[in-house]
């Protein structure tokens, strides 16, 4: 452990063994928390201290109950996105354009036809879904996919019935796409989900580029924003206003850099977000409202070349901190909250997929900070890149390579 870090670690370890109450649960229920060394061990990219004790580098947990992984199936083609079906099987995008459906035996259908077509040059392609509340009886489903379109390309939303035969999306429709085309093929975000109040919430990259960075700022323009709109594109109903000529309708959050996690929190409701930082700088946030998070203002991270981004400064008035950041960065993808019994201490706690460090990252969420942290996975060597909670309350992870995981207790 670095000397910068030790002071810090050793404060928070004290807070959520016994010096804070509130600190270790709402609720005064949740047993005191056991933490060890921190997980990450490799020197960070900076020397920036974190705001407040426990930001980064927390302690570590180790799950008790015994557990184990399954490879439902290898042979997907680069998949992206994950959504569990009612009867327990699970519907999956593949980068290239086309969606799938996967047994639990590690049967995986043919392509789903219908679905519009996409660029999925450079970081582009189909990405994130989610299902209707009411799938049940409609059988729509919602997707994020990378569009070409007069000025460059977009992140854009479509949604599509699932044929009773599940070989096609019927009616499929664009219903929203962001604004500030660019020929970019990086940073398109990707994530979608319903909230509490059945409005779909998708996150959108800022494109990575220069010119466009700066508009995460701008609320004339939705890149680097989570949205929030309608089942038929429009803005929703109860959005933050935001102060500005030409602010959007449809903003939920602004700030953003390429976040590719979203999940609700299974009590609070909150909504949860994941974004991939530079150089340093990953983060994950608890989404607020009308709340600016800060890129390229702010950040704990640096440029890929060693610069400094902006002023190099990590707080400014007016803008959130994140719950969490790494440095050494994980490359966040995907996350999901943890709602079963299955394996008890996992209650509540957030599953974070990691792409450059390749394992699933569990955090301990207490009180709306991260307690404690625990690798997953590490060992099979695999980019994750989406996770979900199935019927069965096992959860499901999905590579880059191809594979179907099922983890669940022994």
């Amino acid at each position: 452990m670095t000397t910068r870090y030790f002071f810090g670690f050793v404060f928070s370890l004290l807070m959520l063994t016994g010096c804070d109450d509130k600190a270790q649960t709402k609720d005064d229920t949740d047993p005191p928390l056991v933490t060890g060394d921190p997980v990450e061990t490799a020197e960070p990219n900076t020397d920036y201290q974190p705001a407040f004790a426990g930001q980064t580098r927390i302690g570590s947990v180790v799950t008790a109950t015994p557990w184990k992984k399954t490879i439902v199936t290898s042979s997907l083609s680069s998949p992206w996105g994950i959504a569990a079906l009612p009867d327990g099987r699970l519907l999956i995008t593949q980068k290239s354009g086309t969606m799938r459906i996967v047994t639990l035996a590690g049967v995986v259908s043919d392509p789903i036809d219908g679905i519009p077509d996409v660029n999925d040059s450079g970081q582009g392609g189909l990405l994130g879904l989610c299902l209707d509340p009411d799938f049940g009886s409609n059988r729509m489903i919602y997707w994020v996919f990378s569009e070409s379109v007069s000025g460059g390309n977009i992140t854009a939303v479509a949604k599509g019935r699932l044929s009773n035969d599940e070989t096609t999306i019927e009616n499929a429709d664009v219903i929203y796409r962001s604004t500030t085309p660019n020929s970019s093929t990086l940073h398109y975000g990707g994530r979608i989900l319903f909230d509490e109040d059945e409005r779909l919430i998708v996150s959108t990259g800022e494109r990575s580029v220069l010119e466009t960075r700066p508009l995460a700022q701008a609320v004339t323009s939705s890149l680097g924003k989570t949205v929030r709109i309608t089942k038929d594109g429009d803005p929703a109903p109860g959005n933050p206003a935001f102060s500005g000529a030409g602010a959007l309708p449809e903003l939920y959050t602004i700030g953003h850099r390429n976040p590719q996690g979203l999940a609700l929190h299974p009590e609070t409701g909150d909504v949860w977000l994941g974004e991939h930082g530079p150089r340093g700088g990953d983060e994950v946030n608890r989404l607020q409202p009308g709340k600016n998070y800060g890129w390229p203002t702010i950040t704990y991270g640096i440029e890929y070349s060693g610069g400094t981004i902006g002023a190099g400064i990590q707080q400014q008035e007016g803008m959130e901190q994140p719950v969490y950041y790494w440095d050494p960065v994980i490359a966040p993808s995907g996350m999901a909250f943890y709602a079963g019994d299955r394996v008890p201490e996992w209650e509540n706690n957030l599953f974070v997929c990691a792409l450059g460090q390749t394992h699933i990252a569990r955090m301990v969420i207490r009180e709306n900070k991260v307690a404690g942290e625990e690798r997953l996975l590490a060992g099979e060597g695999q980019r994750f890149r989406d996770i979900t909670q199935g019927p069965d309350k096992a959860l499901y992870a999905i590579t880059d390579s191809g594979r179907l995981y099922r983890i669940d207790r022994e």
